[in-house]
């Protein structure tokens, strides 16, 4: 076979540090976003992005050419210092070191 066919639907959730409820109304559009640029950026489709003020919630096409750690890195790490450069409240911003990934069947 010369090609591959990769499919990967997953349900990626992660939290803030301590589930503080720091997701709110005034960043939460602009997060959801800048995550959603993460994943295009990788290659890796996301389909909806949402969540709560202490978690998030993203489901994603992984890309055949990324790993899930490596998403997950990109994702936190970026996406923590952008929310950092908010507001004054932000400063001390962190996700919680794990994470939740579950493969989904995607029906339209």
């Amino acid at each position: 076979m010369g090609q591959s066919l990769v499919k990967n639907y997953l349900h990626i959730v992660f939290s803030t540090k301590h589930r503080e409820p720091l997701i709110q109304e005034p960043v939460q559009d602009g997060l959801y976003a800048y995550l959603g640029g993460i994943c295009k950026n990788m290659e890796c489709h996301p389909v909806k992005i949402g969540g709560f003020t202490d978690h998030v919630h993203i489901l994603c096409l992984l890309s055949k050419k990324v790993t899930l750690m490596k998403l997950m890195e990109e994702l936190k790490s970026h996406s923590s210092s952008w929310i950092k450069t908010k507001e004054s409240i932000y400063r001390n911003f962190y996700w919680q070191d794990g994470y939740g990934a579950f493969s989904v069947i995607h029906l339209r």
